[in-house]
């Protein structure tokens, strides 16, 4: 297929490049001069328009920063300029009503459109085994199914337009509750006298196991190999995490759906950001316990 990748960010970069480690000729732009080249090493064409990277495409794949941006190139660049037959793809992770006034938006100029948004991080993004989170029509959803294969591990119909996005924003809410609770959890175990990894040995296999300490422990040397092994640097971002708690309450606070946990998360995140952690690992949250 022949497709178009906006945004090669630190997430889209390594999609993009699936895609074409994947057989897949593609197109992409991005406001980064660095960004193109590195694009470029990977085997992609590289355009300084988006009008000009969806011409002709099969399909338009995005990973953008935030839902306003995400309005302003598929309404200003994309709808009306990529081919009607083209599926449009969004990845990012945005607000579940922008989301869906773009995708109507499509609709209504005789797109099909999804929106994507993935779970996994950078590792994932470069080693192509992300999870994606689908919200669209059966149809919109099967024909972009084989170009988000090439990018993932799984690829989940969650529901309608914006059920994509209420999944990701739902799920990263309990990732960052639930890495704090891990993170309190183990200082506390040290303030008691325990080994953290004699800890982890006997939490891992007991009811309060979850993937925050089995697959990204935020304590050094324990457990697989994570962020916290290298300075917390890489994985996913403090401020990235409190972008989709900021997205979460704000949902929850238009569903009218109690959030306390969620909450006290964002709180706390958002005192980590201001520290100045922003660029860590979320998971570096284990320094203010």
């Amino acid at each position: 297929m022949k497709i178009a990748f906006i945004g090669l960010g630190n997430m889209g970069s390594g999609m993009a490049a699936n895609l074409v480690k994947n057989g897949h000729e593609v197109a992409a732009f991005d406001l980064s001069a660095d960004a193109l080249e590195t694009a470029q090493a990977n085997g992609i064409a590289t355009y300084g328009t988006v009008r000009e990277a969806v011409e002709g495409m099969d399909a338009v794949v995005s990973m953008l920063p935030n839902g306003d941006i995400v309005k302003s190139v598929y309404t200003g660049s994309v709808i009306g300029h990529a081919p009607r037959s083209a599926v449009l793809i969004d990845c990012s992770t945005i607000d579940v009503e922008t989301c869906r006034t773009v995708i109507a938006k499509a609709t209504d100029a005789g797109h099909d459109m999804v929106d994507a948004p993935v779970s996994g991080g950078i590792a994932a993004a470069n080693g192509g085994t992300l999870t994606f989170m689908v919200g669209g029509t059966q149809e919109a959803c099967e024909r972009a199914r084989p170009v988000l294969e090439a990018m993932g591990k799984a690829v989940i119909r969650a529901g309608d337009a914006g059920a994509g996005q209420a999944a990701k924003i739902c799920n990263n809410m309990l990732l960052g509750i639930q890495m704090i609770g891990t993170c309190e959890a183990f200082k506390l175990a040290e303030r008691l006298g325990l080994d953290a990894q004699n800890f982890y040995d006997i939490a891992s296999v007991s009811s309060g196991q979850c993937w925050s300490m089995t697959s990204y422990c935020p304590v050094p040397g324990v457990g697989p190999q994570s962020p916290s092994d290298n300075d917390y640097d890489g994985g996913f971002a403090t401020n990235l995490m409190l972008k989709d708690l900021r997205l979460a309450m704000a949902a929850a606070k238009s569903a009218e759906s109690a959030t306390p946990m969620g909450e006290r998360a964002k709180e706390l995140f958002e005192d980590h950001d201001a520290d100045g952690n922003g660029g860590k690992d979320f998971s570096s949250i284990i320094r203010r316990l």
